[in-house]
């Protein structure tokens, strides 16, 4: 137990140093921001600060440092060390930069900002691989729910009333995302929204109060468990930094950023709501990761239990945890925490596809009728995503979803230089994320892994990490070259 409170404490030093730093880095003043300056009464609506803090942690959080963080857990507390380090020193200063950068472009979406930063081919890139990725986030933060749902209605999976049908609840939790995508922000998102962020926190506290006060329990601890303890023998290097993306790095931040980024009303609260919630977030993943390893049993130094527990599926693990650490109330706290959490997170990703669209195509989002023609499509290829296997459409967000950061934090690392400012707080990170992505895009099986990879006679995977691990350091020393060399042309006024 004393590593988890060792990285629970570096979690919050490191909000008060090492994001101080980030934040005078980038250095915020008194100029009048977007919320202020165009208050449109839709995008733009000044919030206070507390609200603002509440409702990005929502935005990034949802299922992700839930669902992310049980299935790192597998890997035993080493995971602890991922979640810890990547906040403090990837994820909060992706996020930082990914509000605050929108905030000095009128609020602009994260592709926009990207692209002027690193050319107009890249903005395509983001313009669309950011609206998939949203599209793709909305869903799966849709069918969770939605099973979980239909988890408490029916434990024995025995019913068949349509309260007992994951599509019924699938259908309703859309049509709430047409509504909370199409009105205005101060509408729901700004007045119900920071409710359940605190449900999420106090989920969060009752799960490692819940571990911390039954003897049957025990958090092991890093440097007596410092092994892959993967039963199916899944490589850390570069699966687990790829699974633990919410809470630890998460390119999905960058497209919610800007949503807040729009409701700021001064630049100095940017080190609270963008780098803190980042923290939170970090805080509630470790919760999660702690649970997973402390709750479950282990065969041969592996987590079997886990493993076996999250085989009946995420939402079934979530439900087991809760039901096991909190009891009774437990069951409340996952109805609110994890169901409504993660909707709250997946209306956002489908307005911010709605405003990277606007954005891209120039649309003034004051007229209903424009949001209208824009909201539609948007839901209807969430829609018909859906209806894809959840677990499929969590591989390729997750992938997705890492590369993002990656080029987020390459974009911050080329502004932080045209400001003549320490660019490598943000080029160390991407040049990881570099290795991270392009080593996972090769031994993936829903990448490049079926072809590089070999299977056993009993059908386990061998993963090709002679090959993987040379060709992602070669990828993150051939981006981090490339974006040495810009340097050395002059900073564009």
């Amino acid at each position: 137990m004393t590593s988890f409170f060792l990285c629970l404490i570096a979690l919050v030093a490191g909000y008060f140093t090492y994001g101080k730093l980030v934040d005078s880095t980038f250095g915020p003043d008194d100029r009048e921001t977007p919320a202020v300056r165009i208050n449109d009464g839709v995008d733009y609506v000044v919030m206070p600060q507390w609200k603002l803090f509440l409702v990005q942690l929502l935005n990034i959080a949802g299922l992700g440092p839930i669902f992310g963080a049980l299935q790192g857990a597998l890997w035993g507390p080493v995971v602890f060390l991922w979640i810890t380090c990547g906040t403090i020193f990837a994820g909060g200063v992706h996020d930082y930069f990914s509000g605050m950068l929108s905030e000095r472009n009128n609020g602009g979406s994260i592709s926009e900002v990207t692209g002027k930063y690193l050319g107009g081919a890249m903005k395509n890139v983001m313009r669309v691989f950011s609206v998939v990725l949203l599209v793709m986030v909305g869903t799966v933060f849709a069918k969770g729910p939605a099973s979980l749902i239909v988890k408490m209605i029916d434990p024995a999976g025995t019913g068949t009333g349509l309260l007992a049908n994951g599509s019924f609840w699938l259908a309703i939790i859309l049509l709430y995302y047409f509504i909370a995508t199409f009105i205005s922000i101060d509408a729901i998102i700004g007045r119900i929204y920071p409710i359940f962020g605190i449900c999420l926190i106090a989920m969060a506290v009752g799960v490692i109060f819940g571990i911390m006060t039954n003897p049957a329990y025990t958090i092991p601890e890093i440097w007596t468990n410092f092994y892959n303890m993967h039963p199916k023998g899944t490589p850390i290097w570069s699966f687990m930094f790829i699974t633990v993306a919410c809470g630890a790095i998460s390119g999905f931040h960058s497209t919610q950023s800007p949503l807040m980024a729009r409701c700021l009303k001064s630049e100095k609260q940017g080190h609270f709501v963008f780098y803190g919630a980042m923290v939170g977030e970090g805080i509630i993943a470790l919760v999660w990761a702690a649970a997973g390893c402390a709750i479950y049993e282990k065969t041969g130094g592996l987590s079997t239990g886990l493993q076996e527990s999250l085989a009946g599926g995420q939402s079934a693990a979530v439900y087991d945890v809760c039901i096991k650490t909190m009891g009774s109330i437990g069951v409340a706290l996952a109805m609110l925490g994890v169901i409504a959490c993660p909707i709250t997170s997946g209306d956002t990703a489908f307005r911010s596809a709605r405003l990277t669209i606007a954005d891209w195509a120039g649309l003034d989002m004051k007229n209903w009728k424009t949001r209208l023609m824009l909201t539609i499509p948007v839901l209807g290829a969430g829609a018909i995503i859906s209806q894809l296997d959840y677990t499929i459409v969590w591989r390729y967000f997750s992938w997705t979803n890492q590369t993002l950061a990656m080029i987020v934090l390459w974009a911050a690392s080329m502004y932080l230089f045209r400001e003549k400012k320490n660019y490598w707080i943000t080029a160390v990170p991407a040049t990881f994320m570099s290795a991270v992505s392009a080593t996972y895009f090769i031994l993936a099986p829903e990448c490049l892994g079926g072809f590089v990879n070999q299977k056993t006679a009993e059908g386990a995977t061998i993963y090709n990490t002679m090959v993987a691990y040379p060709i992602g350091i070669i990828v993150a020393i051939l981006f981090l070259g490339l974006f040495l060399k810009a340097t050395k042309k002059p900073a564009k006024a």
